[in-house]
């Protein structure tokens, strides 16, 4: 499960540089660096994608750490949540493209949000049906699980109410997206035990 998880997340986070190109036209040609500077928007989500992305992993990676074993119903939740991970690219190319576009920006990064709030929703459920299915190792501490379980729920809040400021000011619910990524990547330190390091 961890494996496979890992090269999803792997293929899904490569793939956004992809969208990352400058048009070949005469403009281009004869202004390169303007070329570069107008695909801003492409930059933009790029980051927060990859970021997003990345804080999604290492909570992934969390859980799977956590694990004594699996059953299907983890794996089934497991899959909805590399399913929404594999698919960020595209809300990812249409907050590039129509970003600063009027009605269309609200849609894309309404659309963008919704994905982001999906994939987080998915990640925490993976991990609270972990703890009710008795999937969790037998000797994690009590000051773990309640640290973990607090820190992979503060962001659905954050998500929501971005969503809705993003109807009215597309702009601050995409800073506000990076901002709750680079929390998620910030490292935090779990109780000691059997010498566990930084995540």
């Amino acid at each position: 499960m961890e494996a496979f998880s890992d090269g999803v997340f792997a293929i899904a986070i490569t793939l956004l540089v992809l969208d990352l190109a400058i048009p070949e036209t005469s403009y281009s040609s004869a202004h390169l660096l303007d070329a570069i500077g107008h695909e801003w928007p492409g930059y933009i989500g790029y980051l927060v994608s990859f970021f997003t992305i990345g804080a999604l992993w290492l909570g992934h990676n969390t859980i799977t750490d956590y694990l004594e074993q699996a059953d299907s119903t983890l794996l089934r939740l497991n899959l909805l949540l590399l399913l929404l991970v594999a698919f960020l690219p595209f809300p990812t190319r249409l907050l590039a493209t129509f970003v600063t576009r009027g009605h269309a920006e609200r849609v894309a990064v309404t659309v963008y949000g919704l994905t982001l709030l999906a994939a987080a929703v998915l990640l925490s459920l993976l991990w609270r049906y972990a703890l009710r299915a008795g999937l969790i190792r037998p000797d994690t501490a009590d000051e773990e699980i309640t640290l973990l379980s607090q820190r992979l729920t503060p962001g659905l809040a954050g998500y929501v109410a971005l969503l809705v400021v993003g109807l009215f000011v597309p702009a601050i619910a995409v800073g506000g997206y990076l901002v709750i990524a680079l929390f998620f990547l910030l490292p935090f330190r779990l109780p000691t035990r059997r010498g566990r390091a930084r995540k």
